[in-house]
């Protein structure tokens, strides 16, 4: 074989060994093309709840506005870290999304072994918006403001009692932010489930609980709870005349649901940047905003790197209370 030939020949083995290696499955995946399959957004808790109905009034517009599907799955245990473990390890290519509420911060203090870092092994995305949690009394309470649940505890330490859905929950976690702020000692009853211990928080059998919209507000309505303040940073809508924590006089209880999309670390930056920008357009659309209005839920749209600032401190902040009540996660 003549030199020439040889040197066609190498180039032509070269050709295929680049097509072969450089093909569809190993290329990096480029914004250019995004989407070109269905997404798949993952539910860390059954179907029906808070972070479902989201999910699927998120993932809907999505759809319309991206031109793929957006396939809600839901994937509940172990208080949302099944779902979150599994998402840290899954492949990085921005069809896989995990959205997911305190969880995301407070289960890194909560519970140390997980198989997964969140700041090392997931990746913020989008941040989605924000519900206060409502204290609340039985009607019959006489207790007409925080001052007054904080002046009872001061005066009769252990003699008020506050109740959460579970170990490690929003709730408990606020209350205890609460102990720690004004320096008092009340007693966490845990039920299991948010249900019962209304039953029991309406029969006066406990002395408060910090509660979500969707939870609290029929009962509000109805007279069967009282609502004294809430942890937003301004005032709720459904509930004009309640002041917030702050004008309570205490800014540092600031306590809220809130819930935010991320993705496996290494998702490529300009796919979760359209991500974001697709999620946040979706949170301004009438239709989207008027629904979450109606649930009480705040949309707060934010840039990839507000979001991960944000979660930065939640985890800081809720790892420095699950230390001082050294609270374990159910």
């Amino acid at each position: 074989m003549t030199r020439r030939a040889l040197s066609l020949a190498f180039i032509a083995f070269a050709a295929v060994c680049a097509g072969v290696f450089a093909g569809p499955s190993f290329a990096a995946p480029s914004v250019d093309n995004y989407p070109s399959k269905p997404i798949r957004l993952v539910v860390p808790f059954p179907a029906g709840g808070a972070v479902d109905i989201l999910a699927r009034l998120i993932g809907q517009q999505l759809t319309l506005q991206m031109g793929q599907p957006v396939i809600v799955e839901n994937r509940p245990g172990a208080n949302g870290n099944v779902a979150t473990e599994a998402m840290a390890k899954a492949p990085a290519d921005g069809y896989n999304l995990l959205i997911a509420g305190n969880g995301l911060a407070t289960n890194t203090a909560l519970y140390p072994d997980a198989g997964y870092d969140m700041m090392r092994d997931l990746a913020p995305v989008a941040y989605v918006g924000y519900a206060p949690l409502i204290m609340v009394v039985p009607a019959e309470s006489r207790a007409h403001s925080l001052q007054d649940i904080i002046d009872q505890a001061r005066k009769t330490p252990g003699s008020v009692t506050f109740a959460s859905a579970g170990n490690g929950s929003a709730a408990h976690l606020g209350s205890e932010l609460l102990n720690f702020t004004a320096k008092i000692d009340m007693l966490h009853v845990p039920y299991k489930g948010g249900a019962p211990a209304i039953v029991d928080l309406i029969g006066n059998r406990v002395s408060f609980m910090l509660l979500d919209p969707p939870q609290s507000m029929p009962q509000i309505r109805s007279g069967k709870l009282r609502a004294l303040v809430v942890g937003s940073p301004k005032r709720f809508d459904l509930l004009p005349d309640v002041p917030t924590t702050a004008e309570a006089g205490y800014p540092q209880l600031e306590t809220t649901v809130w819930w935010g999309v991320v993705a496996p670390a290494g998702t490529p930056a300009p796919i979760v940047a359209k991500l974001n920008a697709e999620i946040d357009k979706a949170l301004k659309l009438p239709a989207v905003d008027g629904r979450l209005a109606d649930l009480g839920v705040t949309p707060q749209p934010e840039s990839v790197t507000q979001f991960d600032g944000y979660l930065r401190s939640e985890i800081a902040k809720w790892q420095a209370v699950v230390k001082r009540a050294g609270i374990r996660g159910d």
